[in-house]
């Protein structure tokens, strides 16, 4: 058996692409509120939790504001806007071999939990995952990335000497290398690391059969 039974995923650009989902509900969450972004609405801004993207784009850290434009995302998102959401190429494949193989497997995003769990059900891959966690699911909210694979590890009582962290930007493989797991880029979303930009400790997969293959060998 693999070195590591549970693979943990992040989301957003590294099994689903979400951007024409997330880029139409900010510019629907900017026309309704009659405002105009300080920065261009396109696949550069998708990463981050909701609120820091939008204190982001509106240049403002005016509480009340984020509120109202969060309201506005939320409700284009959580309706019409999650239905534009695909999958890239063979990760559904590759979720129905982890999980023939026997790989626990699980989720940890900054995406909200009301529209992951939308999209899984949307896609056909809600029973693929054991656990689904994002930084919304507690209250008080948890702090960051990090904090939440963290809590994912301790309520499961994952050893990190099983487990494995994938994701597509550099906050992925930080947040993996604080809570001692090892780290896999994958290098097909909008969010890839380039070669360049790995830590020496990190590896990288190219295509999800690439990555099947790390994690089964």
């Amino acid at each position: 058996m693999s070195s590591y039974p549970h693979v943990l995923f992040d989301l957003d650009g590294t099994l689903i692409d979400s951007a024409p989902a997330i880029v139409a509900s900010f510019r629907d969450a900017f026309a309704c509120a009659g405002l105009t972004p300080t920065v261009a609405i396109d696949s550069n801004i998708i990463g981050p939790p909701l609120l820091e993207t939008l204190e982001l784009l509106s240049g403002s850290q005016d509480p009340a504001l984020t509120a109202t434009l969060a309201e506005h995302f939320k409700a284009s998102y959580d309706t019409t806007g999650l239905l534009q959401t695909a999958a890239y190429d063979g990760i559904g494949e590759m979720l129905a071999q982890l999980n023939t193989a026997g790989r626990s497997l699980s989720i940890a995003t900054n995406k909200r939990i009301h529209p992951t769990r939308l999209i899984l059900d949307h896609l056909g891959w809600t029973t693929y995952f054991d656990a689904v966690y994002a930084l919304d699911l507690f209250q008080p909210r948890l702090a960051n990335k990090a904090a939440m694979i963290g809590r994912l590890l301790a309520d499961r009582s994952i050893p990190v000497s099983a487990a494995v962290y994938i994701g597509d930007r550099a906050e992925d493989g930080e947040s993996a290398d604080a809570n001692n797991l090892p780290f896999i880029a994958t290098t097909w979303g909008y969010g890839s690391l380039e070669r360049d930009e790995l830590s020496p400790h990190w590896r990288a997969a190219a295509t999800p059969a690439d990555l099947l293959k790390l994690l089964l060998d």
